[in-house]
């Protein structure tokens, strides 16, 4: 299948559903979608998107960024959209980093292991991810997460979701890297070097720019290993920390399985 949606002013649409399980299915495709911000969609994106009839959409972006780059919905649009409460905002880690690094590779780099060992605990990202969870279970309907750059976030959560569904891990993997796509890189990276710049009033080189826009495997495998040292393992994580207990599992199965 076909996963990249081709958006003017939406990066790193894709689907990452249709993957086989260990069950012997395979999971839907058309009813998982992931993205970065939509505060750039033009008219024609909104159109696009309107065509894939998602019911629900979230947010994982905090109150600041969302009231930075406020998301466009398609005209009508009348799916639920989750998101962070605004009591819930917290300091952005990933802009105060850039005020105080050096903006080299190296940094950015360690910035992100950290991020990705912390994640997962953050008590607004176990709110959203237990409401995204819980939607689910409920939707009738496809369901679409992102958040800025649709990478970090939203590719944890994406990979929680291959797991829980039982996607084999090499493949939950290789959805992830899919962020990596030369072309994307190409086509943004003026733009973020531009952002990056503009948030520490100097211009990162362009080998650093390239590691903010990716993702590693090893940040992924911090994040996992961090959640099995807590909790003994992804599924002790999802039920304790997420509430995502036998019923709701089943019924998110019985939704996206095939």
């Amino acid at each position: 299948m076909t996963r990249r949606v081709a958006l003017e002013g939406v990066d790193n649409f894709r689907d990452f559903g249709d993957y086989a399980t260990a069950s012997g299915g395979r999971l839907r495709g058309r009813r998982l979608y992931r993205s970065a911000t939509h505060g750039r969609a033009t008219d024609a994106d909104l159109a696009k998107i309107a065509a894939l009839d998602i019911a629900v959409i979230v947010d994982l972006r905090r109150a600041t960024e969302q009231a930075r780059d406020p998301s466009r919905r398609p005209a009508g649009f009348a799916g639920a959209v989750i998101t962070s409460p605004t009591a819930m905002t917290v300091e952005d880690g990933w802009i105060n980093h850039i005020q105080g690094s050096d903006l080299s590779a190296d940094a950015f780099r360690k910035y992100m292991v950290t991020y990705y060992r912390d994640a997962p605990f953050d008590p607004r990202h176990i709110d959203l991810f237990a409401r995204y969870f819980k939607a689910l279970a409920e939707a009738d309907g496809p369901v679409l997460i992102h958040c800025a750059a649709g990478k970090d976030r939203t590719g944890i959560l994406a990979a929680l979701t291959h797991h829980l569904l039982g996607v084999h891990p090499d493949d939950a993997l290789a959805d992830y890297l899919l962020t990596n796509d030369p072309d994307r890189i190409e086509r943004r990276l003026q733009v973020v070097t531009e952002t990056i710049a503009g948030f520490a009033g100097r211009a990162p080189s362009e080998g650093a720019v390239r590691v903010a826009m990716a993702v590693e495997p090893h940040y992924l495998d911090t994040a996992f290993g961090e959640i099995k040292s807590r909790f003994g393992g992804l599924d002790g994580y999802l039920g304790q920390a997420l509430g995502v207990d036998a019923a709701q599992r089943q019924a998110i199965a019985a939704r996206l399985l095939e």
